[in-house]
């Protein structure tokens, strides 16, 4: 199972690949069972996990830094 693929959510990279994956499925709508789409697939899923992996890199930084200022305000 994927995330929710709303275009406002990924970057346009990953919105590519999704229309790209949604255009397979429906162009091939009965190949889609035996793996036609599988490749696109795969490259979805990789771009998404990249973007996961940015933003909790970022969110690590921004709550290290709010730590960071809550022990200077307590010194």
């Amino acid at each position: 199972m994927h995330p929710d693929l709303s275009p406002h959510l990924h970057t346009e990279e990953c919105n590519l690949i999704i229309s790209l994956l949604k255009k397979c499925h429906k162009e091939h709508n009965i190949l889609k069972f035996f793996g036609h789409c599988n490749d696109i697939d795969r490259e979805m899923r990789k771009c998404l996990k990249k973007e996961y992996e940015e933003n909790r890199a970022r969110n690590q930084a921004k709550r290290r830094s709010i730590i960071n200022a809550r022990k200077n305000l307590e010194k």
